[in-house]
């Protein structure tokens, strides 16, 4: 629960340096919660509470899907479903220089990182790794793109996830997950698309026991 002081990452913390993720905040020697929900832990020493929020709340180093709204300036608004727009400026995609501008256009789907997230300015992204590279980010062309709780993007980027893995058993496709809650998928074909997109939404609802027997029987979600 907010407030309360979590022992477990403070006896953590004696041994190695642990990272703390969202839900958890460290206040001199103690480490509370500022978020109500269970606590999770990744190898080798990531905690944070998974928390079922509404609205999603920027932080440094996230993969967002967001939207193009306007070009102002040197800066294009985004739209990442915080309470505030992102920028993010031409010199932050592969190669862009002053002659060599991305082209985009308000409701052009983006795959980017939060590069800078502060509660006093606007979250600032890029379309590039620390190498000046694109690799996965970047204009998302084509596809279909949809909306899912911030609790179902954060299941399907989790390494342990079985859900990825047993779609890509059922079919080829292509899939960008934001933690902001944006998914888009595109397939062979529109119906395998859509049927993607069906088959991933019926994670909505399911607890961690459930994702297994789900996941098993993906082909016949996918044909409804």
């Amino acid at each position: 629960m907010p407030g309360e002081r979590v022992r477990v990452v403070e006896d953590a913390a004696k041994n190695k340096r642990v990272i703390l993720g969202p839900g958890l905040r460290r206040l001199d020697d103690k480490v509370v919660a500022s978020k109500a929900g269970p606590l999770r832990h990744k190898d080798p020493n990531t905690f944070w509470v998974d928390n079922y929020q509404r609205r999603y709340v920027p932080a440094r180093g996230d993969l967002i899907i967001g939207i193009v709204k306007a070009r102002v300036g040197d800066l294009y608004r985004v739209d990442i479903g915080s309470a505030d727009t992102a920028a993010i400026s031409y010199l932050a995609f592969e190669a862009a220089t002053k002659k060599n501008r991305p082209d985009l256009n308000p409701g052009d789907l983006l795959y980017a990182r939060v590069l800078n997230a502060n509660a006093d300015i606007e979250p600032e992204l890029v379309c590039v790794n620390s190498n000046g590279k694109r690799g996965k980010l970047g204009v998302l062309q084509d596809g279909f793109f949809f909306k899912c709780s911030l609790n179902l993007a954060r299941l399907l980027l989790r390494e342990s996830c079985p859900a990825l893995a047993a779609l890509t058993d059922e079919m080829p496709f292509e899939i960008a997950v934001g933690v902001n809650g944006r998914i888009w998928v595109k397939a062979h074909s529109m119906r395998e698309t859509v049927g993607l997109a069906n088959a991933i939404m019926s994670l909505e609802q399911a607890g961690y026991a459930e994702i297994d027997k789900i996941c098993g029987d993906l082909n016949s979600v996918m044909q409804t």
